[in-house]
């Protein structure tokens, strides 16, 4: 089988060289392609790893069926929690609010599914829960993972689209590429993932549910 796993030896050296700001704001400095398995490091876990472009780890997941509190914590390579995610209480249809770190309270954004599916291309819509940040908006298909992250000026923050073949063999859903552009949150693009594969995943929720 391709190699997809990480060298973890380096990974943490490799976040403060190719990702200087994912540890604090996720904020990437130049275009990152960072390749996305739907595969938790954990025995019997239910999560994502992701990797940069030198096959080594930036961020995971690791959800276990039970026992996960009703949420989904986004962690660098060394495991510290960067975002939490939890489904917004006493809310119509799939609406998810996003967390610094283990906050429990003063989230960061809200991602809600696009309900109207008529001549639209929307799959969610992602709003600052404070001023001073762009809303933005998915568009495209998940489950072909072929979708984009745009801002209220229509540029192109963030790509998902199907990992390249290598070596004649063929990756399917669970390994595709996150592309982040400049000035991006890398974390909050991964965040994004996270969320569409719980609206539009085709292997279950990630909370077990």
């Amino acid at each position: 089988m391709t190699k997809v796993h990480p060298n973890a030896s380096s990974a943490e050296a490799s976040l403060r060289e190719d990702f200087p700001g994912v540890c604090c704001s996720g904020v990437v400095p130049e275009t990152a392609v960072l390749t996305v398995w739907r595969k938790s490091l954990l025995f019997n876990g239910n999560g994502f790893t992701v990797f940069d472009a030198k096959g080594n780890l930036v961020f995971r997941v690791d959800n276990y069926a039970s026992g996960n509190k009703g949420e989904i914590v986004l962690m660098d390579a060394a495991g510290k929690p960067l975002l939490t995610i939890r489904r917004k209480r006493l809310s119509l249809g799939d609406h998810w609010l996003i967390y610094d770190e283990e906050e429990a309270a003063n989230p960061r954004f809200s991602m809600r599914k696009h309900m109207n599916l008529l001549h639209s291309k929307a799959l969610a819509h992602v709003t600052p829960c404070h001023g001073g940040a762009s809303r933005y908006e998915i568009e495209g298909s998940y489950s072909q993972r072929c979708c984009a992250v745009y801002d209220e000026l229509r540029r192109q923050l963030a790509e998902i689209r199907p990992k390249e073949a290598v070596g004649g063999v063929v990756f399917g859903v669970d390994v595709f590429r996150l592309i982040v552009e400049p000035g991006f949150d890398a974390s909050v693009a991964m965040a994004i993932v996270i969320l569409l594969e719980q609206m539009f995943g085709s292997r279950g929720s990630l909370l077990g549910g």
